[in-house]
C-alpha cells in the first residue's frame, strides 16, 4: 500500500516497481506543484494504488507504466464498475489519466492509454439549498443562546450562509483574514487560490459580537497569541471541518426540521438567494471562487425549477390534468 505520500525522496515499501515510483512522483506533483487538496490526493492516491494492485494481479509481476495499455485499464474501469458508481468511475479515469498526462509530459511515456477513453456520462444532481424563511430560521437558532458558545455559533452560521464559503474555507479563516472596516473577509480556496469576498452587516456583526468573547475560549495556560484561528472550540483550539457538519446539523434540525442539513447547503443557498435577487451571474462566480462559469450556471437550473414549481401550482393553464377533466361548455 502506498498510504501517504513520502516527504524525503527514500522508498522503503514492500512493493517497489516502476509504477509505484511514478505514482508517488505523481502524487508530489499534485501536492507540490497542481497545489491539490488533500482530499484530492488522497483520492487519487488510492485510484493509482487500485490500478497498480489490478495489473500486478493480472500480469503476475511487478510492473512499470509501460504495462498499462489501454486494454488493461478498460478492464480495470470495467472490474470496478461492479461495486463503484458512475461518478466514482469517472473519478478514477480522471485520475489515471492525469497520471499519464504527466507521465507524458516528463518523457516517461510515449502516449496516454486513457486518450481514447470516454468518460462515463454522469447525471448532475441540483444542489440542495434552504429557502430564505428557512435560512433565516436556521440563523435564528444558532442565535437564540447569548452564552459565548451562542455567539461564536451564530457568526459561523452568518459566515457560512451570508459570504458563501466552503467549510473547508471557514475553517481555515484566521483572525487577521477579516477586515471589518471594508466589510470583506480574505478566503484561501481550492488549490490555495485567494480571493476576497465581502460579508454583509448581519454576518459582520455576528463577528463583532463574537470578537469580544473570543479570548474567553482559550484555556488558562493557553497562549491566545499562538493561536491565530478566527473560530475556536472551548478548548481554544482551531474548529475542524466534521466539528461544522455537526453543527449545522444540530441547528438545521432547530431551526428548519432538516437534521441532515450540511454546510454546503448554506453555500448553496447564499448563491440561489442571491441569483433570485437579481445578482450576476460572473458575480456570483467571483464570490464563490468558482474557477468554471458552467458551475456557478447550476444555480440558474435552481432558479428556473422553482419557477417552473410555482408556475405549475399557480397559473391555471398549467393544471393539464384538471383541464382535461372539465367537459367543454362549447
Amino acid at each position: 500500500m502506498l498510504g501517504a505520500v513520502p516527504k524525503s525522496p527514500a522508498i522503503s515499501n514492500e512493493i517497489d516497481d516502476g509504477f509505484q515510483l511514478a505514482t508517488i512522483a505523481y502524487l508530489r506533483h499534485l501536492t507540490g506543484e497542481r497545489r491539490a487538496s488533500s482530499h484530492t490526493v488522497a483520492a487519487y492516491c488510492r485510484d493509482l494504488e487500485q490500478l497498480g494492485e489490478f495489473l500486478r494481479k493480472r500480469l503476475e509481476r511487478p510492473i512499470t507504466v509501460d504495462d498499462a495499455t489501454r486494454t488493461l485499464v478498460r478492464a480495470f474501469l470495467a472490474a470496478c464498475s461492479a461495486r463503484s458508481t458512475t461518478t466514482t468511475i469517472s473519478r478514477k479515469l480522471s485520475a489515471v489519466r492525469g497520471f499519464f498526462r504527466y507521465l507524458e509530459r516528463s518523457g516517461k511515456v510515449t502516449c496516454n492509454p486513457c486518450a481514447l477513453i470516454v468518460s462515463p456520462k454522469v447525471s448532475k444532481k441540483l444542489p440542495r439549498f434552504l429557502g430564505p424563511e428557512a435560512a433565516e430560521s436556521v440563523v435564528n437558532a444558532a442565535s437564540a443562546s447569548s452564552e459565548k458558545e451562542g455567539k461564536r455559533d451564530r457568526a459561523i452560521v452568518e459566515t457560512l450562509y451570508g459570504a458563501g464559503l466552503r467549510v473547508s474555507e471557514l475553517v481555515g479563516l484566521d483572525v487577521g483574514a477579516i477586515d471589518l472596516v471594508q466589510s470583506e473577509v480574505r478566503v484561501l480556496g481550492k488549490g490555495r487560490k485567494e480571493r476576497i469576498v465581502p460579508i454583509g452587516r448581519l454576518a459582520q456583526d455576528a463577528i463583532i459580537q463574537y470578537l469580544d468573547v473570543r479570548e474567553s475560549f482559550f484555556a488558562a495556560t493557553s497562549k491566545p497569541n499562538l493561536q491565530p484561528a478566527l473560530f475556536l472550540t472551548r478548548g481554544g483550539r482551531r474548529i475542524s471541518t466534521r466539528w461544522v457538519q455537526r453543527l449545522i446539523q444540530r441547528y438545521g434540525s432547530l431551526g428548519a426540521g432538516r437534521p441532515d442539513l450540511h454546510p454546503h447547503a448554506l453555500r448553496h443557498s447564499c448563491a440561489t438567494h442571491m441569483l433570485e435577487g437579481g445578482a450576476d451571474l460572473r458575480i456570483i462566480q467571483e464570490m464563490l471562487g468558482h474557477s468554471s462559469l458552467s458551475t456557478t450556471q447550476r444555480y440558474t437550473h435552481l432558479s428556473l425549477e422553482e419557477l417552473t414549481r410555482v408556475y405549475d401550482g399557480a397559473h391555471p393553464l398549467a393544471r393539464t390534468s384538471l383541464l382535461a377533466e372539465t367537459p367543454s361548455k362549447r
